[in-house]
């Protein structure tokens, strides 16, 4: 089962907001910060200006989507390329090559792809931070950060996105 249960109220999400940086974990500052010296002129890195060796502590949390440029809406739009092992644990299955519909971890599907759409057309980062009950059987936090790549600096072709997750009270 995909809908999982948030025990936080869904906070105001906004595109391209940084005030993130003054409270989220170091690790979600630090893949930012990573991504953030790689961009390009047009405000956002090329798939090959990343270089997965550069943060070898972070690839259990990373997932890349790829961008459907051809889908002008959010369902088929979106499609898991790469899933680290931290993520495919939280949902208990590997989603890699399926469509988000049909792979996604979150609150529920509206969630999940308001975040990658507001990415794909803002062209710009989005922290999202959520308690809940994951399909692994156990409350996460989960605090994730999506940034957005462009092989032609206009159009969002993929998204990286990374992950991070503690143990929360409701763990017993």
């Amino acid at each position: 089962m995909n809908r999982l249960l948030r025990l936080t109220p869904t906070p105001p999400r906004k595109a391209g907001d940084l005030s993130f940086l003054e409270s989220c974990p170091e690790e979600i500052a630090s893949i930012f910060g990573y991504w953030r010296s790689r961009c390009g002129p047009g405000g956002m890195p090329r798939r090959r200006d990343i270089d997965p060796l550069d943060f070898p502590g972070h690839l259990p949390g990373i997932m890349l989507v790829d961008v459907n440029p051809a889908v002008t809406g959010s369902v088929g739009a979106y499609r898991y390329r790469l899933v680290g092992t931290a993520m495919v644990e939280i949902r208990g299955r590997d989603p890699t090559g399926l469509p988000v519909e049909e792979g996604f971890c979150g609150p529920d599907l509206e969630d999940v792809l308001d975040c990658y759409d507001s990415v794909r057309h803002s062209r710009t980062v989005l922290y999202d931070a959520a308690t809940y009950w994951s399909t692994a059987d156990r409350w996460v936090d989960h605090c994730t950060i999506f940034l957005p790549l462009s092989e032609d600096q206009e159009s969002v072709s993929q998204i990286m996105v990374y992950s991070r997750r503690a143990p929360t009270a409701h763990e017993t």
